[in-house]
């Protein structure tokens, strides 16, 4: 995958703030900094990490997501860390035996949007990589967020079960579309272009004798259109195709 960035593109930032407690290897908070600043988050607390802070081996993870390492702020205790937020969710998957209300990342990135929206100043808990979140932690959370993975496999690593929820996080937002085209520097084919091109090749497809049965001709013909119009073609191909088809008919550019 390319580095996929781009200083001249908008930024989309702003959102819940990630507590990481009691992470053990700068490494992963480098590579959660990297997750968060791909979901447009940028606050990042931590609690007594392991290995000290700051950490050169967390600037490396990071790749690049500098500004979420720079402001980076440090608690003794996870009461501190989010003593001054309003709503506070946790990340688990054990119940560990306490009466809490669990929801999916994307429930829960949905409830974080509205309290956001709200005004409300929101966090989201992650334990240390080994162990998880203890009792204490998750007594600070109103709602626990567990993934529905493989029950018989579903742990995560730090980063990512940070990128799973930031992802959701960011998906509740101005979400694109789910597919584009790219068309580089052409664009996409106006019908007219479309049709043009489609009688084109008719014309020489009844020039060649290609249509053998002319009661079948319009169901060929409706077939060859819908199959052609599937590839959404831009001006560009429509050109290209204009000349494979003279050029598999003998025609020379210019012909009638």
């Amino acid at each position: 995958m390319t580095s996929g960035k781009d200083p001249n593109r908008p930024s989309v930032l702003g959102g819940p703030t990630i507590i990481l407690v009691q992470p053990q290897l700068g490494e992963n908070i480098g590579a959660c900094a990297r997750a968060m600043l791909n979901c447009g988050l940028t606050e990042l607390r931590l609690v007594k990490p392991r290995d000290g802070w700051p950490n050169e081996k967390a600037v490396a993870a990071a790749s690049g997501a500098d500004p979420v390492l720079d402001g980076a702020k440090l608690y003794d205790t996870t009461a501190e860390a989010v003593a001054d937020l309003n709503v506070v969710f946790a990340t688990t998957v054990r119940t560990r035996g306490m009466i809490q209300e669990f929801v999916t990342p994307r429930v829960a990135a949905t409830e974080l949007r509205a309290h956001v929206d709200s005004g409300h100043k929101t966090g989201v808990l992650f334990g240390p990589e080994r162990t998880g979140l203890v009792n204490d932690d998750l007594t600070l959370a109103s709602t626990l967020i567990t993934v529905p993975l493989n029950p018989a496999f579903s742990s995560l690593n730090l980063a990512q079960a940070v990128l799973l929820i930031g992802y959701e996080w960011f998906q509740t937002g101005e979400t694109p579309p789910d597919r584009v085209l790219h068309t580089g520097q052409t664009r996409p084919a106006t019908k007219a272009e479309l049709v043009n091109f489609f009688e084109h090749l008719e014309g020489d497809l009844d020039r060649t004798g290609f249509f053998t049965s002319p009661e079948k001709r319009p169901s060929m013909v409706r077939t060859l259109r819908n199959a052609l119009e599937r590839m959404q073609m831009t001006e560009q191909e429509v050109r290209t195709f204009h000349g494979v088809v003279a050029a598999l008919t003998g025609r020379r550019k210019g012909e009638p």
